[in-house]
């Protein structure tokens, strides 16, 4: 059976989509089988893997509606050993859409229980709120990584993450669990980063991963060709440090 890991942080541009895209990039080179859901309706790990998300009959948005089965929408092999299962702008409306819907909380768990033996991971990206679609991924999950940006403002918000973790543990999902926390644009240079992983650890009872995601121009880069890190320069230092992060996650299991 699949471990299904939501990767979440209400804050934006922390690195969850990066993170989805490459550590499931690194889980496939490893030989695992992934799929990635993509619930966040700027679909950028959709693009990320070099789907154009525009063009889409059937994306998560259908799926939430019901209109289409999980089996339609997902885009198998992407490339080698990760398939997509699409979002784009339309996810936007889901909230609305949903309004009054029973249990719609359990829409995704409900349709991701089909499928969920075929994969060894399931990584999905969450949008940047503490909204239904993320309530979603974590009644779907069995955990949730969050990734952390190496900066002064790095535990605001985290502890409200947290309570919503718990939240969802307690009332919709009694097995999901925190995987645990991922520094991301980690600069060696500065001693802020060092000084913002010391200061989480010291004040997170939380695991934390020891690979540190760097600051690398070619992570920033790869999005805009649709390939993930490894594809696009597997010797940069960003492709190293998601390889080891893919390692630490495996021995986690």
């Amino acid at each position: 059976m699949g471990k299904i890991i939501a990767i979440a942080n209400q804050k934006g541009g922390v690195g969850k989509t990066t993170t989805s895209i490459n550590l499931s990039a690194c889980l496939a080179e490893k030989g695992k089988k992934v799929l990635v859901i993509d619930t966040d309706p700027q679909g950028n790990s959709t693009s990320g893997f070099g789907i154009d998300k525009n063009n889409l009959d059937n994306t998560i948005y259908e799926l939430i509606l019901g209109e289409c089965s999980i089996s339609d929408c997902i885009i198998k092999n992407v490339i080698e050993n990760v398939s997509v299962l699409p979002s784009n702008v339309n996810l936007a409306a889901a909230e609305i859409e949903l309004i009054g819907v029973d249990k719609k909380e359990y829409i995704l768990k409900n349709e991701v229980d089909y499928i969920k033996d075929d994969y060894d991971y399931i990584i999905i990206d969450c949008p940047p709120s503490l909204n239904m679609l993320t309530i979603n991924s974590m009644t779907t999950a069995d955990s949730v990584l969050v990734p952390i940006q190496c900066e002064y403002y790095a535990l605001e918000g985290l502890s409200q993450l947290i309570h919503t973790v718990n939240l969802v543990k307690e009332r919709l999902n009694p097995d999901l669990e925190m995987e645990g926390v991922v520094f991301t644009m980690y600069d060696s240079r500065t001693n802020l980063s060092m000084q913002v992983v010391e200061n989480v650890k010291a004040n997170l009872h939380q695991r934390v991963y020891n690979t540190l995601i760097p600051r690398n121009i070619r992570l920033a880069e790869a999005p805009s060709y649709g390939l993930p890190i490894n594809k696009y320069d597997a010797k940069s230092a960003g492709a190293e440090a998601y390889m080891q992060l893919a390692d630490e996650i495996i021995e986690n299991v």
